[in-house]
Formats: C-alpha cells, sequence, structure tokens
C-alpha cells in the first residue's frame, strides 16, 4: 500500500493534460496578482495627481503592497506545508480581490495607501503559493520548461498591465478606479478554473504548530527598516536620532527572529534550509535581482509619462521591448534547461544581461532617444527572465517535498524584500534629486522656490504654468538615470552570487530519491507521521 503513494509522491500522478489545465488557473492568478502591481506604473503619475499625492506617498503606493506581501510571503509558504496548497490559493486569492476592491473606492492617498497594503497580503501568497503548488505537481527537470509558461505570464503581466492601466485612465468613461476593479472578475474566473482542476494531495501533520512569534517579529523587523529607508534623507537626516532608534529596533526585532526561527519547533524560515550553499547564494542573488528589477521598472512609466509627456497608454506601448526581453529569454531558457537539466549558465548569463541593461540606461535623460532606452530595457528583461525563476528552481531542486514551501517562500520573500527596499531607497534617491532640480531650477529662472504650485503636486502637470511644468519633466527625466546607474551596481551582487554557484544537475523525481529509503514502510493515510521530524 505504500508503494503507490510513495510512486505518486516521487512521480506525481498526472497527465500532461492535467498538468496544463491545472496551470491554466494558477497562471491566470498568477497574472490578476502581477499585473496588480504593473497596472498602476502607468496610471500612477495620474491617479497621485488627481488625490493630489506627493513624491513620497507615489513610492508608498506601490512599496505597500510590496511590503505586505514580503513579510507575509513566508508564513503562507510555511503554511502550505502544513495545510491544503488549493484552499490557501484560494483564500489568498479572496483576501487579494478585498483589497483591490478597498483600493479603487480610495478618496486620500493615505487610503490607497493603506489599501494596497492590505492587497500586498493576498498578492504574497499568490506569489508564494502558486510556485509551491507547481513544485507539487511537476519535477525540477521537467519544470524547467513550464517555467517558460511563468516567464510568458510574467511577461504578458509586465507589460500588458502598464498598457492596460494606460486604456483605463486615458478613457474618461472607465476613470483610474478601474484599474483596481478590473482584476475582480478575472480573479473569480481563476477561483472557478482552481476549484475544478488544481487536485493536489493533503498530507496531514500530527501536532502542528505555527510559529506566530517568529511570523510578527520577521514581519515587524522588516517593516521598521523599510519605514526607515523610505523616510531617512527626506523626512530626518541619515545621523539622527531617528535613524538610530528606528535600525536599532529592526536589527533587535531580526535578531530575536532568528533567535526564535532556531528554536521553533515549525520554523517560517527554517534555518537549516537557508544555510545551504545553494540556497543562500540563490537568496543573495534574489536580493539584487528584486532590489534592481522592481527598484528600477517601477520608475518607467514616471519617466515616460512625467519625464518625457507620453499619455499612460503610449508609456505602456513603450515597455514592449522589457516583456518581449523577458518572454523570449524565459521561455528559450526554460527549454534548453529542461533539454540538458543544467541550470546554473542560464543564471549567470541572465544576471550578467541584467547589469548590462541597467549600464545601458543609466545614462538616459529627457532628450535620449526611444530606441536606445528600448534596447536597455530589453537587455533588462532578458537579464530577469533568464534569472529570476530559475533561482527557486535551483532551490527547490535541493529541498524536500515537505519543504518545497518553505524553501521557495523563502526565496519569494528575500525577492520581494529587496524590490521593496529597491523602490524605497531609489523612490527617495528620486525624489530627493528631483526636490533639488527642480528648486534649483526655479530659483535660477527666478521663479519663488514655493511657488510651484502652492499646494499643487508637482506629478499635477496639468495643474502647473508651462515654464514649470518644462523644469519638472527635465528634472524626472534626467534623473532616472542615475537610479538605474545604483540598480546596475546592485545588481553586480547577483552576478557575483551566481559565479559561486556549484554546478547543478536537476533532479527528475517531485522529491529527493532519498526520501524514499528514509521514510519507514508505513502506509501513509491520513494521520500519518511520515513527514513529521524527518531531520
Amino acid at each position: 500500500m505504500s508503494a503507490p503513494t510513495t510512486t505518486r509522491a516521487e512521480q506525481g500522478a498526472m497527465s500532461h493534460r492535467e498538468i496544463m489545465e491545472a496551470l491554466s488557473g494558477l497562471l491566470l492568478v498568477l497574472f490578476v496578482a502581477m499585473s496588480s502591481a504593473t497596472i498602476v506604473s502607468t496610471a500612477l503619475p495620474k491617479i497621485i495627481g488627481a488625490l493630489n499625492g506627493s513624491q513620497t506617498q507615489y513610492t508608498w503606493v506601490v512599496t505597500a503592497s510590496l511590503l505586505t506581501a514580503t513579510a507575509t510571503t513566508p508564513i503562507w509558504g510555511k503554511l502550505s506545508d502544513l495545510y491544503s496548497k488549493k484552499v490557501l490559493v484560494q483564500v489568498s486569492i479572496v483576501v487579494f480581490v478585498l483589497g483591490s476592491i478597498v483600493a479603487g473606492f480610495s478618496q486620500t492617498a493615505g487610503q490607497l495607501i493603506a489599501a494596497r497594503a492590505f492587497q500586498g497580503i493576498g498578492m504574497g501568497g499568490v506569489q508564494a503559493l502558486v510556485q509551491v503548488a507547481i513544485a507539487a505537481m511537476i519535477p525540477p527537470r521537467e519544470r524547467g520548461r513550464y517555467n517558460g509558461y511563468l516567464g510568458g505570464v510574467l511577461a504578458l503581466a509586465t507589460v500588458g498591465g502598464p498598457l492596460l492601466g494606460g486604456v483605463i485612465v486615458d478613457t474618461s468613461w472607465l476613470g483610474w478606479r478601474w484599474c483596481f476593479f478590473i482584476g475582480a472578475p478575472v480573479a473569480v474566473i481563476a477561483l472557478v478554473v482552481l476549484q475544478r482542476t488544481l487536485h493536489l494531495p493533503v498530507i496531514r501533520r500530527e501536532n502542528v504548530k505555527i510559529d506566530y512569534a517568529g511570523a510578527a517579529l520577521i514581519a515587524a523587523g522588516v517593516s521598521v527598516l523599510l519605514i526607515w529607508v523610505s523616510f531617512v534623507g527626506n523626512s530626518f537626516d541619515w545621523v539622527s536620532w531617528q535613524t538610530f532608534a528606528m535600525v536599532g529596533a529592526g536589527l533587535v526585532l531580526l535578531a530575536c527572529a532568528v533567535w526564535v526561527e532556531s528554536r521553533a519547533a515549525e520554523p517560517v524560515v527554517p534555518l537549516q534550509i537557508v544555510k545551504q550553499r545553494t540556497t543562500a547564494l540563490a537568496i543573495l542573488a534574489s536580493l539584487a535581482v528584486g532590489m534592481a528589477m522592481f527598484g528600477g521598472s517601477v520608475f518607467l512609466g514616471q519617466y515616460f509619462q512625467v519625464g518625457r509627456g507620453y499619455s499612460p497608454t503610449e508609456a505602456g506601448l513603450l515597455t514592449i521591448p522589457l516583456m518581449a526581453g523577458v518572454l523570449v529569454s524565459s521561455t528559450i531558457s526554460g527549454r534548453l534547461i529542461t533539454r540538458s537539466g543544467r541550470i546554473k549558465p542560464y543564471i549567470v548569463a541572465g544576471t550578467i544581461v541584467l547589469v548590462a541593461g541597467f549600464a545601458a540606461l543609466s545614462v538616459m535623460d529627457h532628450e535620449t532617444p526611444l530606441w536606445y532606452i528600448g534596447v536597455g530595457m530589453a537587455l533588462v528583461g532578458i537579464g530577469v527572465g533568464m534569472s529570476m525563476q530559475n533561482l527557486v528552481l535551483a532551490v527547490q531542486n535541493t529541498v524536500a517535498l515537505r519543504d518545497i514551501g518553505a524553501a521557495s517562500s523563502t526565496i519569494a520573500f528575500f525577492r520581494s524584500l529587496g524590490g521593496t527596499i529597491g523602490v524605497s531607497v531609489l523612490g527617495a534617491v528620486l525624489a530627493h534629486r528631483v526636490t533639488d532640480s527642480i528648486t534649483s531650477q526655479l530659483a535660477a529662472a527666478g521663479v519663488p522656490t514655493g511657488g510651484g504650485g502652492g499646494k499643487t503636486s508637482s506629478l499635477n502637470l496639468a495643474e502647473l504654468p508651462p515654464a514649470v511644468q518644462h523644469i519638472v519633466r527635465a528634472a524626472y527625466g534626467d534623473a532616472t538615470g542615475h537610479i538605474f546607474l545604483i540598480s546596475a551596481g546592485i545588481a553586480v551582487v547577483g552576478v557575483i552570487a551566481a559565479l559561486l554557484f556549484k554546478q547543478i544537475t536537476l533532479r527528475s523525481t517531485i522529491d529527493l530519491g532519498k526520501a524514499a529509503p528514509a521514510a519507514k514502510p508505513v502506509p501513509v493515510e491520513a494521520g500519518s507521521k511520515v513527514e513529521a521530524g524527518s531531520k
């Protein structure tokens, strides 16, 4: 009786057709979650302008969802190792939809930021659990070609979201609120599809303990540090009592989290996995790639609209090279990885191309030819497509099925953490440089420093005088290249981590081959302890 169960655990009793049916629902909900972040990238200048928000609030609309997604990702992942992955995916979808609807009804920038924070909780669940579910269905060796589909969805969300957001805000009878409402019906369809097609075995475990203390400490520590990053240099100085208080509190909380995780029976982030060489290097590379990719690309929509004067729809179309790079590179590299079973060369190549793309974009200003920017974006897309998903795959290949949720969500956690830090840091740098540039240019033009429009946001260009509009556009256009230079420097860390990887050959079984002999020959039924205490 145990033999068939082991066969299922190792091989996965799903045909290609069954996998594709389940994958359709998973990819659909992943598209909804990913596009929720990108759909506002081109619409955000108009949204913040309509709500009369500031550059800091502009950054926080993006950062808030990334922050909560980052903080909750390891919790979702750990829960997926303990409970039904299917139910958890559906719960995360519901949370995400509720947050989207609340965001659509926001009346102020502050309300929008709060709604996006709630939306991010569901987003973190979707991003982590979709990869966990796929890992539970498909062996790592075969997962390479399916990663091409993931890359395609990522590419479609990357460019389709901004384009859709641009069309929505440019359509008078829709308005920006539909950027948030439009995902609800798609998510409902995804729920129905998953209910009918996603059938994963649920392994019951006795004496389950949730590490609430560790989860709370991780979320609190990360949140404090990211809040500090968002406000330092603007609301207070780098060397100030606020800096010492917030950084000190954040580090103490994270130190306590490490202490708790090292003693917890079911840690949210298992330290024995994190300490493995492949996982540790993948975490470092994911931090760098996430910081560079999210931190850089989120400001492209603002550059095209504010810095160059294009409409939201046009800004969405101008990001197509980024999508094409992700789509082509993820699809081709995924199939080549499946054929050879080797993954390191593609991760190394991807991180190098990513650095080259950001280096190319670092010299742009408000007059750079569009073809040049397109080439730089295409290189960034190729680098992301070859590295991001494959870093997760490399880690999934090294852990047993019982830890696949924690391992996958740990990489997603650090990638989101890098993205959140990137958006916060680069947003703060951008805001500082833009403010200095506008102030100096207004002074040179004889316009009073505080006279740029009273309480009117600099992002609400329609309300500014033509002369001031030109100054604002030049300031944003010229400052954006500087943040891509920082992104290139950060991405170099990803190259170093990728080079330090050992050669990895992907296994052809869903679970580790050594797991079967190590397990006692007991029937796997409800209440079985096969997974308990396998350290």
